[in-house]
């Protein structure tokens, strides 16, 4: 199976939820009208609020619903899988950094709140941790998803692996001066868990912070084959879903496991 992929690197507004659902919006019509059309479409991390967590009283998005009807939209619109970056959104009195994803028919297909707060912007102060995987059934295949600095806890990234994803999709701020950390993490999580990485960066500034682009797509052999710049733009790639199994059983990682080394 092949999925033509779609990622929707984005300036985001900082703290404009309305501002930043028309630049989707925008870009999704771009992309409609695009001669690749996508089976699976990734966008970036909080692209609804931005890192704007100071006012996440006045602008989160209660219980998704917000996010989740755009996301709807652009799924049935497309006819494609969405991996609905991340949004912040208000559950149970508290904040999440949560992903919603949906599939080709706009039937969401699952969630993740992002597991890993990044100290160094202040996350762990207004935003609560997530306590499960986001794995998702698309098309028959098992596709993942984190969401930025979790790409640093390789562990976290096996255990997707482990449950049978063939995808990860990444959706990131990810800002300077760190691009080559986020070049070097992907590619190794691809390698070391022989998937597909699916990355998508936001562009633009926002809280003292400027971000660096670069959205990728790394293959299970760990070469990237498709990369943007630092500009707003659609980064397109296409997964050959066989080449995961195909690594898998040239190089036995999986089955070369010794767990019984592994606990502390």
């Amino acid at each position: 199976m092949k999925w033509n992929v779609a990622l929707l690197q984005m300036d985001i507004a900082f703290g404009r939820p309305d501002l930043n659902a028309a630049t989707v919006r925008r870009l999704v019509n771009q992309l409609a009208e695009a001669k690749q059309q996508p089976d699976l479409v990734v966008l970036p991390e909080l692209w609804d609020t931005g890192y704007d967590l100071t006012r996440l009283d006045e602008i989160a998005d209660d219980n998704g619903e917000r996010a989740k009807t755009l996301l709807r939209e652009v799924a049935v619109q497309l006819k494609a899988h969405v991996i609905g970056g991340s949004v912040a959104e208000r559950r149970d009195g508290r904040v999440y950094n949560t992903t919603f994803v949906f599939d080709r028919e706009g039937n969401l297909a699952g969630s993740y709140s992002k597991a890993h707060l990044f100290r160094l912007m202040d996350e762990e102060k207004y935003l609560a941790a997530g306590e499960k995987p986001g794995l998702y059934i698309l098309d028959g295949q098992t596709a993942g998803s984190v969401i930025c600095y979790d790409i640093r806890f390789p562990e976290w990234l096996r255990v997707h692996a482990l449950k049978g994803a063939k995808v990860m999709c990444v959706p990131a701020q990810w800002p300077h001066p760190r691009l080559d950390h986020w070049r070097q993490l992907l590619i190794a999580r691809a390698i070391e868990n022989q998937m597909y990485v699916v990355a998508c960066n936001r562009v633009g500034e926002g809280g003292g912070n400027t971000f660096c682009g670069h959205s990728m797509v790394v293959n299970p052999w760990g070469e990237v084959i498709a990369e943007g710049m630092q500009q707003e733009e659609i980064v397109f790639a296409e997964l050959d879903l066989a080449l995961v199994d195909e690594v898998r059983g040239r190089i036995p990682v999986f089955a070369d496991r010794r767990t019984e080394l592994y606990e502390l």
